[in-house]
C-alpha cells in the first residue's frame, strides 16, 4: 500500500466459492460530513463470511462487496458534522449499520457490513458516525475485532428477549465464537453453563473457561435429556444457544425448560430441521431467531466486557490480511477454537 491506495478483498461472485474472493487495490475512501475514516487494525471471521461466496447466505447481500462485518481500529479522520468521535478514538464496527435501537426491522436487516455494505477486510473503511462503537479499554485490536457479530449475537440471545438472571441455566453448543462468548457472558451473569463438544481436549478448555458441565455429544447422542438431568430439579435449561440446526434442534427441544428460550443463531449442521414448529407448544418454549443486535445493546455489552474484564478467546493461528483466503479455508475445515483473527498492517 502506498499514497492513497489500499488493499481490500472483494467478493466478486457467489458462484465460485473462495475463487470468487479476490485481493485488489483501491483508493482510500473519502469521508462525508457525517462519516469517519477508520484505519482498520484487526478483523475476525464468522461462518457468514464463508457462505456468502458460496451463495448460501439467506440474508440480503450484493456483489461485488468487501467482505467482513467484524473490525476494530482507530479513527484517523472525521467529517465536518461528526460529534461523537475524534482522531485517535479506538472503535469497533456495528454489524447492521442502520440497527441503532430496539428490534431489527427490514431497513436494519439490509444494512449488514460485508453483505450489503463494504466491510472490514481492507486497510481503511468509511462508516457513518453511528455505525461504530467505542472499543473496550481492556482489549487489544484483535480481541476487539471479534465483538461485532458473534459476541453481540450471544449477548442478544442472553439479554435481548427475557434477560438472563443469576442462577439460570444456559446450554451452549460447541466451541465456535458465539458459543464461547455465550459461555463467558453467562458465567459473568451468574448462570450455570452446560456445554457440548466432540472431544476430551475441547472439554478441558471449556471447563477452564467456566463451564459447569460438559457433554460429549458423540458419546451421548441423547445429550438433550442429559442436559435436562443436570438442571436443578430436572426442570430443563432456561436459554439454549442453538447453532447446529438440523443436527441439534431435537436435542435442544429435549433439554429446554417450560417457558425457556431456544435462540436459533446458526445452522452448522444443516438448515432442514426434523422437528415441527408445533414442538414449541408441546414443550411450552420460545424458539427465537436471533440476528445480531442494535448499537445500544452493543454499548451495554462493551460496558459488561470492561466491568468483568472479559477477553475473547482467539484461535492461536492469526492470519495477515493477505492470508484471508487461507483463513477462510482454515475455518471451513473447522480447525479453529474460538475466533479467527486477521491482523491488518
Amino acid at each position: 500500500m502506498s499514497g492513497n491506495i489500499m488493499k481490500q478483498w472483494v467478493v466478486e461472485t457467489t458462484e465460485k466459492g473462495n475463487d470468487g474472493l479476490v485481493l485488489k487495490e483501491a483508493p482510500i475512501p473519502k469521508v462525508g460530513e457525517n462519516e469517519v475514516l477508520v484505519k482498520l487494525l484487526g478483523a475476525s471471521l464468522n461462518y457468514r463470511d464463508l457462505i456468502i461466496p458460496r451463495g448460501l447466505y439467506p440474508f440480503p447481500h450484493v456483489t461485488p462487496v468487501v467482505p467482513g462485518s467484524d473490525g476494530a481500529g482507530e479513527v484517523v479522520e472525521v467529517g465536518s458534522k461528526v460529534t461523537k468521535w475524534a482522531k485517535g478514538d479506538k472503535v469497533v464496527t456495528l454489524f447492521n449499520q442502520e440497527h441503532q435501537f430496539g428490534p431489527i426491522d427490514l431497513r436494519g436487516a439490509k444494512s449488514g457490513l460485508g453483505g450489503v455494505i463494504d466491510g472490514t477486510l481492507r486497510n481503511y473503511g468509511v462508516f457513518n458516525e453511528n455505525g461504530i462503537v467505542r472499543a473496550p479499554a481492556n482489549l487489544n485490536h484483535l480481541e476487539a475485532s471479534t465483538l461485532t457479530c458473534a459476541a453481540l449475537t450471544s449477548w442478544n440471545a442472553l439479554y435481548g428477549l427475557k434477560p438472563l438472571k443469576a442462577g439460570d441455566t444456559v446450554l451452549v453448543q460447541g466451541t465456535g465464537g458465539v458459543s464461547i462468548f455465550a459461555l463467558q457472558f453467562a458465567k459473568a451473569g451468574g448462570a450455570r453453563v452446560i456445554a457440548t463438544t466432540s472431544s476430551a481436549e475441547k472439554a478441558e478448555v471449556l471447563k477452564k473457561l467456566g463451564a459447569d458441565h460438559v457433554i460429549n455429544y458423540r458419546e451421548d447422542p441423547n445429550w438433550g435429556e442429559t442436559a435436562r438431568s443436570l438442571t436443578p430439579g430436572n426442570v430443563g435449561v432456561d436459554i439454549i444457544i442453538e447453532v447446529g440446526g438440523e443436527n441439534t434442534t431435537t436435542q435442544s427441544l429435549a433439554a429446554v425448560k417450560f417457558e425457556g428460550i431456544i435462540s436459533v443463531i446458526g445452522f452448522l449442521g444443516g438448515a432442514k430441521p426434523k422437528d415441527s414448529i408445533i414442538e414449541s407448544l408441546n414443550k411450552i418454549c420460545t424458539i427465537r431467531g436471533t440476528y445480531v443486535g442494535p448499537r445500544s445493546m452493543m454499548e451495554d455489552m462493551v460496558a459488561a466486557i470492561e466491568a468483568n474484564d472479559i477477553h475473547p478467546v482467539l484461535d492461536p493461528t492469526v492470519f495477515k490480511l493477505e492470508q484471508t483466503k487461507e483463513a477462510y479455508e482454515y475455518m471451513w475445515a473447522q480447525k479453529h477454537f474460538g475466533k479467527i483473527a486477521i491482523q491488518i498492517d
